[in-house]
């Protein structure tokens, strides 16, 4: 259906492809995985018709329909939530707009010498809109908005009153909705809760189309796709699995490919001392020719490029009393949207409490009143005994020094470390080589959560508010954060979409549904067996 020829591309000396071959077919469900900067978004801009080739041949059939969900979202204003989800929606999102339009021309006295043209148009595209299924987009544009976590007075309301990251999910919904013959997905998990994850994951497998998706959410990608197609110096190899598949798979191939670079190289090894010891014996002369030229032709094995995961050691905290939050009769409400009416709950010293919720539930709201950043309407979220609190969440992002690079900001924070301990706080973030001088102000978000998340680290408080931590990590610096915070010697409240940490880290978990708050004295694990469900409101 799509495939990559032979192609080959390099922005100045930064080569990402040579000779790289690749093939989407229809139906297909493919992760595409490879370092940051190997090329992956590239890949995507060659199908959609936004980057060319240096070399090679990218081939889309011309009637293939493709729908792109990128990170970085066009400006949205004038027009409802819904409107502009089926705005987006392909064919049938033009015929339900040109219908609307030719509506309001129909009501209008001043266009009267123009009915019958108009009247004509009227039947063509109602005809159309009604043979491709338009009567239900709009009910479809619903489930899909909903889906995503919009309730209905949102959908109704402005796009254009809308923050950031909720715009990203009406882009997303607009993709969705023209249900193409291949959808491409950059890191589409990054700024959904829990609950929309797992409605996403529900209509993605449903698609009859082809999936070509990026990210970092490792549970997301072993539920959905059915192959990898992996990016690693300049060439694209396929596995034909879910992304577990292919890290065993990937392990595999290196331990075989190290075995047979041993093997050749005491191979190489022996013949260059045959050459070398007879080279000068007349007798031996043919021998020796016949030799070296059987070395010229042999094809050097080379190693495997390892990913580099730098791991750091992590101080532990100071302890702290018994009790680290004491929460007493809280309330808070925003209007008429009440959120706490009366929550009691007492955070032990080493507990990890997950809090889980639906989008307005609260779970922001609770970690912004424990941190001091906002306060109750009455009760009170109370600090115990010796507690060191770091609190994390994208506002803190902005904190940083735009005019300082990373390695001068590292230096500011803690002078009194030394150079290679610093460097591998910063490795241990993905922070290394040439990317230590990079400006903050040219960061991107998720470049910054990770020097945030590090500076909140070197020295460790001995409590942790986390909001959405690990939002932007790739898997490697995930996995290395969840290793790191295992051994945490402290407290930690926080709110994550991201499985493997809700797996990896809570021993408790706060669920906001309903009308009571529940506490859960397990971890999510538990909670799942217990309740039969991921997410609250979710059932399987």
């Amino acid at each position: 259906m799509i495939s990559f020829s032979n192609i080959s591309k390099q922005y100045g000396r930064q080569i990402l492809f040579v000779d790289a071959n690749f093939q989407l077919n229809a139906g297909d469900k493919v992760g595409l995985v490879g370092p940051n900067g190997s090329g992956k978004t590239t890949l995507f801009r060659m199908i959609v018709g936004e980057e060319g080739v240096d070399d090679g041949d990218v081939t889309v059939p011309k009637k293939l329909t493709v729908g792109y969900f990128r990170q970085d979202v066009e400006e949205m204003e004038g027009r409802s939530v819904l409107d502009e989800a089926i705005a987006g929606s392909g064919r049938l999102g033009d015929l339900h707009h040109e219908l609307e339009e030719l509506q309001q021309a129909m009501g209008d006295p001043g266009r009267a010498d123009d009915m019958d043209r108009i009247l004509e148009r009227f039947g063509e595209v109602q005809e159309e809109y009604d043979h491709l299924g338009g009567y239900g987009l709009e009910s479809q544009a619903r489930e899909v908005l909903h889906g995503l976590g919009f309730d209905d007075a949102r959908i109704d309301g402005d796009v254009g009153a809308l923050s950031g990251g909720w715009k990203m999910r009406v882009g997303m919904a607009r993709v969705l909705l023209g249900r193409p013959d291949v959808l491409l997905m950059d890191e589409p998990t990054n700024h959904l809760d829990i609950e929309s994850i797992i409605w996403l994951e529900g209509f993605l497998k449903s698609l009859p189309g082809a999936l070509f998706m990026t990210s970092h959410d490792r549970e997301f990608m072993n539920r959905i796709v059915t192959r990898i197609a992996e990016i690693d110096d300049g060439e694209i190899t396929v596995y034909a699995g879910d992304y577990e598949f292919y890290e065993r798979e990937r392990a595999i191939r290196e331990t075989n490919r190290e075995a047979a670079y041993a093997r050749q190289q005491s191979m190489l090894a022996k013949e260059q001392r045959f050459i070398d010891r007879f080279s000068t014996h007349a007798a031996k002369a043919a021998q020796v020719q016949s030799r070296v030229k059987a070395l010229d032709k042999i094809e050097k094995i080379e190693l495997p490029k390892k990913r580099k995961v730098v791991a750091f050691d992590f101080r532990q905290p100071p302890r702290s009393g018994d009790k680290v939050v004491m929460v007493e009769d809280l309330h808070k409400a925003y209007g008429s949207h009440v959120v706490y009416d009366g929550l009691n709950m007492t955070i032990q010293r080493g507990e990890r409490w997950a809090v889980m919720g639906a989008n307005g539930a609260g779970k922001t709201t609770l970690l912004r009143m424990i941190a001091g950043a906002l306060k109750p309407d009455s009760g009170e979220a109370r600090i115990g005994a010796s507690v060191q609190m770091g609190y994390f969440a994208q506002q803190a992002l902005q904190l940083l020094n735009p005019d300082r690079t990373v390695w001068e900001q590292a230096l500011f924070d803690f002078p009194g470390e030394t150079v290679g301990s610093l460097r591998s706080l910063l490795g241990a973030f993905q922070f290394s080589g040439d990317e230590v001088d990079k400006k903050i102000r040219s960061l991107s978000g998720g470049e910054r959560s990770r020097l945030v998340l590090a500076r909140m680290l070197m020295y460790p408080p001995n409590l942790l508010v986390l909001d959405e931590p690990t939002n932007h990590l790739d898997l490697a610096t995930k996995d290395m954060l969840i290793a790191a915070l295992k051994d945490f010697d402290g407290t930690i409240i926080f709110v994550s979409h991201d499985r493997s940490f809700l797996r990896g880290l809570s021993t408790r978990v706060l669920e906001l549904s309903g009308d009571e708050p529940h506490l859960f004295p397990g971890s999510y694990l538990e909670y799942v067996a217990s309740t039969g469900h991921e997410a609250p409101g979710i059932h399987e």
